[in-house]
């Protein structure tokens, strides 16, 4: 189902030839994911000349129809075109206003003779559009209806729009769900290159709001020629540059002054804790001004070949809270100074009418200096004196380039190339590198301090690079419309912990009354002595993934009636340490895609439509920072004479020992590759099914339904069970030796699958050896599931007589027990590194509802155009509420314990256990059904010649603040000790605000 069918191939029927026509001209909408281009395509009288002109920049192509009557030109700009058909010389039909969005438009010509009608201008009809070329499901979102809705200037926030897309845990920041998927499992793509979070895949590169001319937001089905999602993708095209110079400013801002009062936290009144009832956090206070201005200017820097588009929007908001006060350490009144200037410029160079290029360049640099100060929970007051903070700096340059050739008139070649840079930055209040961290443990009144509060930092030149290009070929080859083509993307990430100052910290320590130094390897000293230990503590480094693939697809017009689309694609991908080795490497990753539309009555008036897919998902970068990164975990001891003291660092040194010392062998080198994943390793995957319909009802409104079925097939994590191993050694005689390093704890896996561990086992002289050894599903005791079904209802009335809705209604069910790539059972954010299947107890009882599973939900958006100078638009998103969990401790008659690795089950509160009995997963209910409405007017002033838009949008008019999350960790020193914060609310929707917007768009 899609949001927008803006055309369609619609086969006469009707005697009269002339309304024939006019009824058959209706606009079209996409069927490919990312392209940031689209297409005209439809039927003609056969060896007509079809012209498409563009009348923004004047761009001219000429195509003949084939044989049979049809036509399609590929990689068009977005923009809008005039389409002219001439038989024999003679006009047959000519199409005004025909708007080219992200895909494909129908025009069509069917009924067309030159000597029957002579020359026919048809201009944009009004009709709902049943695109029967399309074989996928998506909505388009159009630059006209982001501005007439009320929605958030935000791409992900837009995207809850289109069916089947949730907001994901208010944990994983400004993040979404696509039919039960992880939020790290999307896909964003602007102009074509991919903008997803390379580090950790949540999130995505930002850009000024305003220079978006359409979104994509495809929820299934998509073709060969894209991967690398198993969730949803948002694919943005921008705006561009035309032969009339346009400019533009706007402003917006939500005051705090109008916005309603953000709901308190509380502990749950029915715990029975020490402070149920209590208030947690104080959210009454909290100041928040955003305030945003733009400006743009685009037009002709040589008519019909070289145009511009420049767009910036500068973003600031002064925000100020309080702490959460359930850990006193962490009161505090924080404020956040917040920037967020971003800017996009895109350049399009029509050498001819046969060859384009487009360069994009755009920037979403952003800074928040964040300042700490006292605060009193009892009475809501805070201190004026700076005590703390930090400043954060995150954000990047993106480059994209692309070229369009027009070889001839069946064959088109299109070729991209992308590269970014994002940096990010943060470093503590008052931090002085060129100062040591001091501790003392020693038994004294008068210990040593020093002037480095800080131990560790996240790297403070951390940063994210992508690069990558891609090479597609279309061929229109009689009723086969042929696509094939390469595309790489490659991936770079520094991350991880450094220590502060200078990369080391001293403990002063006493020896005991034998002398002996704890974790020296053996030293001893004097008993009851000082000494001294140098501490070094650090891990990450610079990582990498590749991915590259390559595709097949044609889309057969079978007859009139039937297409097929008929699509294969390999992807492979190699994920390397930071010894730049590789660590997981997954070749030949078949995803075949078949589709089908049929025209159920020849007429567009009937569309039955389905596809069946597999798609491929890489494990994006941060899975090296855990577990393929190199560590430093070293201890260099002295004795000392003296403390210097201003700085508390030691003097009069001398080594104890031979040098840095490591217990674990932690020398910043990364662990041996070979057994840090399964070496039969798959990729993450999923296969997915859909069958839709839509229909026509009456010349102004159409409705379909969907339903789409999802079944994750291999899923990847870390599992630190060793009870594997400790079999097979027990099977092959090897001894278990307590002193014995058998790193690393936990590796990477397939849930529920058979895998084989390259472990480092002790030979019968006790070197260490690599062994391959089994651990099959029976042996791990878990199996992995996660499946997704829903029916996808839909209502529209395209924009006709003055106004435009949708409604949409959504029944789905998303249950098993793996979320995917993510936890939101805790909020865990480490991509395929959950705690989930790290031993088979923390399985038991873990099959249910899932975390995204919102079984009912209702949507419905749109605007109506009172009079030229009045405008009032909505939206309304209902869905009940999240499904409910407790996690708990295991009780020791559920586990099976290991003589040897017994602390390996005692992960605390994270069992489906409490109060020592099974609590299945999602089986207590629901949080409240969540009721969103928003509201909007709009002036646009006659006096103004309609240049100034003056506009009001109320969101959350209702002021329902529902809880969003809970924490379900329901226990706290043991089996049935209930914990204060047990299902306690981590967040609440927004309150009621209020935003005033102000803008004036003006050309020459």
């Amino acid at each position: 189902m899609k949001l927008r069918n803006t055309s369609r191939n619609i086969r006469l029927r009707r005697s009269a030839l002339a309304i024939g026509l006019a009824l058959s001209l209706i606009g079209g909408s996409a069927f490919a994911q990312s392209r940031s281009a689209g297409s005209i395509f439809g039927d003609a009288a056969a060896g007509s000349q079809i012209t498409i002109v563009s009348t923004d920049t004047g761009l001219t192509r000429t195509i003949v129809a084939d044989a049979k009557g049809r036509y399609r030109a590929n990689e068009l700009p977005i923009g809008n075109y005039t389409v002219t058909a001439t038989k024999d010389g003679t006009t047959v039909g000519s199409r005004d206003n025909v708007r080219v969005s992200i895909g494909g438009t129908a025009v069509n010509f069917v009924a067309a003779n030159a000597q029957d009608l002579g020359a026919v201008t048809v201009t944009a009809s009004a009709l709902p559009a049943i695109d029967v070329s399309r074989v996928d499901t998506s909505t388009d979102l159009t630059a006209t209806i982001m501005d007439n809705v009320p929605v958030a200037r935000d791409i992900t926030q837009a995207a809850v729009l289109a069916p089947s897309v949730i907001p994901a845990d208010s944990r994983y920041g400004n993040s979404v769900s696509f039919g039960g998927s992880a939020a790290s499992e999307n896909a964003y793509f602007i102009n074509g290159y991919p903008v997803t979070n390379a580090l950790t895949n949540i999130g995505s590169t930002t850009l000024p709001f305003d220079a978006i001319d359409a979104m994509q937001v495809i929820t299934g089905g998509y073709s060969a020629r894209y991967g690398r999602s198993t969730g949803g993708v948002i694919n943005v095209s921008t705006k561009s540059g035309s032969n009339q110079w346009k400019f533009g400013a706007l402003t917006t801002w939500t005051p705090e002054s109008l916005r309603s009062t953000r709901k308190n936290i509380y502990y749950q009144p029915d715990t029975g804790a020490q402070n149920a009832g209590k208030k947690y956090y104080d959210r009454s206070k909290f100041v928040s001004n955003p305030f945003t201005y733009g400006v743009y200017a685009s037009g002709p820097l040589i008519k019909d070949r070289l145009f511009v588009y420049a767009s910036g929007e500068w973003e600031r908001d002064n925000y100020a809270y309080n702490q959460a006060v359930g850990n006193a350490a962490r009161t505090a009144y924080l404020t956040d100074e917040i920037r967020k200037p971003r800017w996009l410029t895109k350049v399009d160079w029509n050498i001819n009418d046969s060859n384009l290029v487009e360069v994009t360049a755009l920037s979403d640099k952003a800074g928040t200096t964040r300042s700490r100060y006292a605060y009193s929970f009892a009475d809501g007051t805070h201190g004026d004196v700076k005590n703390g903070g930090y400043r954060y700096k995150d954000g990047g340059e993106t480059y994209i380039g692309k070229y369009t050739g027009y070889l001839t008139d069946s064959l088109t070649l299109s070729a991209l190339y992308g590269k970014q840079t994002t940096q990010h930055f943060s470093a503590p209040y008052g931090y002085d590198p060129s100062q040591v961290n001091i501790s003392d443990t020693r038994p004294i009144s008068n210990k040593v301090t020093g002037l480095q509060p800080y131990t560790t930092l996240a790297d403070p030149k951390a940063y994210d690079k992508t690069d990558g290009y891609r090479i597609d070929l279309d061929w229109k080859l009689g009723d086969h419309d042929i696509s094939f083509g390469y595309d790489v993307s490659n991936s770079e990430s520094e991350a991880g912990t450094v220590m502060s100052g200078p990369r080391y910290a001293w403990f002063y320590a006493r020896t005991g009354a034998l002398g002996d130094i704890p974790s020296s390897g053996g030293l001893t000293t004097a008993p009851n002595s000082d000494y001294v230990y140098k501490y070094i503590y650090e891990n990450g480094g610079t990582f990498k993934v590749e991915q590259k693939a390559f595709y097949v697809e044609d889309r057969w017009q079978v007859s009139d009636r039937w297409l097929v689309s008929l699509g294969v694609r390999n992807d492979g991908f190699d994920n390397y340490n930071s010894d730049g080795i590789k660590y997981v490497s997954q070749k030949n990753q078949w995803a075949p895609r078949v589709g089908f539309s049929w025209d159920v009555n020849g007429d567009s008036s009937l569309k039955i439509f389905g596809n069946a897919g597999r798609y491929f998902l890489a494990m994006p970068l941060n899975v090296a920072v855990r577990g393929a990164s190199g560590s430093t975990y070293t201890t260099e001891f002295f004795s000392f004479t003296g403390i210097d003291p201003t700085t508390g660092v030691p003097t009069g040194l001398t080594a104890l020992g031979n040098g840095p010392y490591s217990s674990n062998n932690e020398y910043g080198q990364a662990p041996d590759p070979r057994t840090v994943a399964a070496k039969n390793l798959k990729s993450h995957y999923q296969d997915e099914y859909i069958l839709g319909m839509q229909q026509a009802i009456g010349p102004k409104w159409n409705w379909g339904a969907r339903l789409q079925y999802r079944d994750l097939k291999s899923a990847i994590d870390d599992q630190c069970d060793n009870r594997p191993m400790l079999k097979y050694m027990a099977e092959h005689n090897i001894a278990v030796d307590p002193g014995y390093s058998y790193s690393p704890d936990c590796r990477l896996f397939n849930p529920g699958a058979n895998n084989v561990m390259l472990l480092d086992l002790p030979d019968a002289a006790g070197s260490p050896e690599l062994v391959a050894v089994p651990y099959s599903k029976e042996d791990m005791g878990m199996y992995m599931k996660r499946k997704y079904i829903g029916l996808d209802l839909f209502l529209e009335h395209p924009f006709a007589d003055n106004w435009f809705g949708r409604l949409d209604y959504t029944l789905s069910h998303s249950y098993g027990n793996d979320e995917g790539q993510l936890d939101s059972d805790i909020g865990q954010g480490d991509v395929s590194q959950t705690v989930l299947f790290d031993h088979k107890e923390l399985m038991a009882y873990g099959g249910g509802n899932l975390p995204n599973d919102r079984r009912h939900v209702l949507k419905a958006y749109g605007y109506y155009q009172f009079t030229p100078e009045w405008q009032m638009g909505g939206t309304l998103i209902a869905q009940t509420g999240r499904p409910k969990s407790c996690l708990g401790y295991l009780p020791q008659d559920a586990a099976e314990y290991s003589t040897f690795w017994a602390d390996y089950l005692d992960y605390g509160r994270y069992y489906h256990y409490c109060g020592g009995k099974p609590v299945p997963r999602g089986s207590l209910g629901r949080l409240p059904t969540d009721i969103q409405l928003s509201l909007n007017v709009a002036y646009i002033p006659r006096w103004a010649n309609g240049n100034l838009k003056l506009k009001l949008d109320v969101f959350n008019v209702l002021n329902r603040q529902v809880a969003q999350n809970v924490e379900e960790r329901g226990e706290l020193g043991g089996i049935g000790a209930v914990a204060d914060s047990r299902f306690r609310v981590i967040s609440y929707d927004a309150p009621r605000s209020l935003r005033f917007t102000a803008r004036y768009d003006f050309s020459l």
